[in-house]
């Protein structure tokens, strides 16, 4: 009986030497007793990013005897833009038209016709680079119904007006 008894000591602690080798240091086993790689995949829920505040602007359009006739407003990040009508008059068979003056373009670029409800919106702006946008006179002419022809002014501005930052963006520091 002692060597059955001997036979199963040495069977056990081979078993634990094996057991305890698969878990704490499984490279020191043979390749074919090793324990086979489990492969877990886990999803990781990250919370949906906070929208940060972009820069809003305005520009106030407005004649030589300084009446609002026009408001634009631009979404800093968006580029988009919208044109309210507050005191332009309209003129029947003529259309008021948007343009961007910058001395960083060769000429004026029109920014579109202002429809005939009291707000326009159009994304025109996202070709334009920040600072053209920021620096540029935005102005108003009279053109024939539809807009100017030839995609230049046919008359002279008749409402002006520069862009001046309303809302800062989230990396404006706060005013001290």
């Amino acid at each position: 009986w002692r060597g059955i008894a001997s036979a199963a000591t040495a069977i056990a602690a081979a078993l634990l030497v094996t057991l305890g080798l698969q878990i704490y240091k499984p490279d020191a086993l043979p390749n074919a007793i090793r324990p086979k790689p489990r492969i877990q995949t886990v999803e990781v829920k990250t919370p949906a990013p906070t929208l940060t505040p972009s820069a809003q602007y305005v520009a106030l359009l407005q004649g030589q005897n300084g009446g609002p006739a026009f408001i634009m407003t631009i979404d800093g990040a968006t580029k988009n833009f919208t044109v309210r009508k507050v005191g332009a008059p309209s003129e029947p068979g003529k259309s008021f038209e948007l343009w961007l003056i910058s001395d960083k373009l060769p000429q004026p670029r029109s920014l579109g016709v202002i429809g005939a409800d009291d707000f326009t919106a159009r994304p025109v702006l996202s070709g334009y680079d920040s600072d053209v946008i920021n620096g540029a006179t935005y102005a108003v002419t009279v053109e024939q119904a539809g807009g100017s022809p030839n995609g230049q002014p046919t008359s002279a501005p008749i409402f002006t007006g520069k862009l001046i930052e309303t809302v800062p963006g989230a990396s404006a520091s706060p005013p001290r």
